[in-house]
């Protein structure tokens, strides 16, 4: 009886279970929801963070939406901004960290991967994909310098963890420099490199042998490299974003990057670029590297790569350390790394990044956007302490992380998603597409400086 009796009562289950999975499929495939619609997704939305994400990301959540109330929950996107379930229209500056720089479900993008998935969604894993051999070959032509053979990922951390594999091969050196305020990621390699303690804590000790110095300080890098050589612990490679992100966009000194390139040569270390955030076209060039005439050994590409359609990401290397990886292509694999449909958007992005010439297009709006927010602040200087940025990755910097909030809750209110970095309010980051008209460039401004006058210090 009491096998009959489970039996029933998991069929029970399972039958709630296809009823939900029918309601949701049946709200996807929906052109347009109702208001009750919007109400139920709502509530089914908060329910599910609570009770099955995370409660966690209620509370942080709280900086976008208005009044704490949890109202906004997103449902459709476009061109540089998206709705959410209400039908309310936001400005996206946020950009999902930098995701969308070529729009909001760039129709070419869709395009491609769409075409992709009529013909074949994943790869086999034995046969050998095209796309991936002909996107390599793209990022072989469009990446600075001698950089040449590609490995795909699945994001940002993931690049990263491939770039700090590869250099430990390629010389079996185990030392590793990075900076202060540096993001890499949260995987454990990724994270060793990271720079935020309230991330590494919890999770010590991370992997062995890596050294933080404070960004741009190249007398301090010297320093290091001295010691590390002096003691027996070569360093493998410095790893550094070209301009820190989720540090606070910070850009570096005069000089400095091309120092660094300097000793890296100088002590037979290899130079790691991080430009998942700087990549694609977002500082006015399609990588960063670019801005300052250095070449990298290899370089971490994520974020915007997929086109803001599909997670993608990719490590591009020279021939010379790549080839550590001949012998036996498989030392570092993933499943999913650059299957048909994540290529085909990249494929696409590139195209459209280099066809509509964003990237120039993001060095003249950044100075324009740049140069309007700096206007908005004359008055508020006790509340904004520095507006500092390259194309369109700018960051607003404030003399108290209360005053980053208001700011960003009140853009928010306005129908303008901003962010804070590292989950500080303190610096709030704009990065939207790099197809963001000027016209929504002024509304943004306009909404930045109305909501500065209201924000009391």
């Amino acid at each position: 009886m009491s096998i009959d009796f489970k039996s029933e009562v998991k069929s029970e289950k399972n039958q709630n279970v296809t009823e939900y999975i029918n309601k949701v499929l049946n709200l996807i495939e929906k052109e347009e929801i109702t208001q009750d619609d919007a109400a139920w997704i709502t509530k089914e939305t908060l329910d599910g963070f609570r009770e099955n994400v995370n409660p966690g990301f209620l509370e942080y959540r709280k900086t976008v939406t208005e009044g704490g109330q949890f109202a906004a929950v997103e449902w459709s996107d476009n061109g540089a901004g998206f709705k959410d379930v209400n039908g309310k229209e936001y400005i996206d500056c946020l950009g999902g960290f930098g995701i969308y720089n070529v729009g909001h479900r760039n129709p070419k993008v869709v395009k491609a991967v769409t075409d992709q998935l009529k013909r074949q969604a994943l790869h086999s894993q034995d046969l050998l994909d095209p796309l991936r051999a002909m996107l390599a070959k793209i990022l072989g032509e469009i990446t600075p310098g001698d950089l040449k053979y590609a490995f795909f990922t699945n994001s940002g951390t993931e690049s990263v963890e491939a770039a700090l594999k590869l250099a430990k091969m390629y010389s079996e050196r185990t030392t590793f420099i990075s900076t202060t305020r540096a993001f890499h990621g949260k995987s454990l390699g990724s994270l060793s490199g990271t720079a935020k303690g309230m991330f590494r804590k919890p999770f010590l000790p991370l992997i062995p042998g890596f050294r933080h110095v404070p960004f741009g300080d190249i007398d301090m890098m010297r320093k290091t490299f001295e010691v590390c050589a002096s003691v027996g612990e070569d360093v493998a490679a410095v790893i550094l974003e070209p301009i820190q992100g989720e540090g606070g966009i910070i850009l570096p000194p005069e000089g400095y990057l091309t120092q660094v390139r300097e000793l890296c040569d100088q002590y037979g270390a290899l130079l790691i670029f991080d430009e998942v955030q700087t990549g694609m076209g977002r500082t006015g060039k399609m990588f960063a590297a670019e801005l300052y005439d250095v070449v990298p050994d290899i370089i971490c590409l994520a974020k915007a790569f997929g086109g803001g359609v599909m997670p993608a990401g990719a490590i591009v290397a020279k021939e010379e350390v790549f080839k550590s990886w001949f012998p036996n292509p498989f030392m570092h694999t993933t499943t999913f790394g650059g299957n048909p449909l994540a290529c085909a958007a990249a494929i696409a992005t590139i195209g459209v990044l280099i066809e509509e010439n964003l990237p120039q297009r993001a060095a003249e709006a950044g100075e324009y956007f740049l140069a309007e927010l700096k206007k908005a602040t004359v008055g508020h200087e006790d509340k904004v302490q520095e507006i500092r940025g390259q194309g369109l990755m700018i960051g607003i910097e404030f003399h108290k992380d209360e005053i980053g909030y208001e700011v960003s809750k009140g853009m928010f209110d306005n129908g303008i998603l901003v962010a804070g970095t590292l989950i500080n309010s303190k610096t709030i980051r704009i990065e939207p597409a790099l197809t963001i008209s000027y016209e929504e460039i002024d509304k943004v401004v306009s909404a930045f400086k109305q909501v500065l006058a209201q924000v009391k210090n």
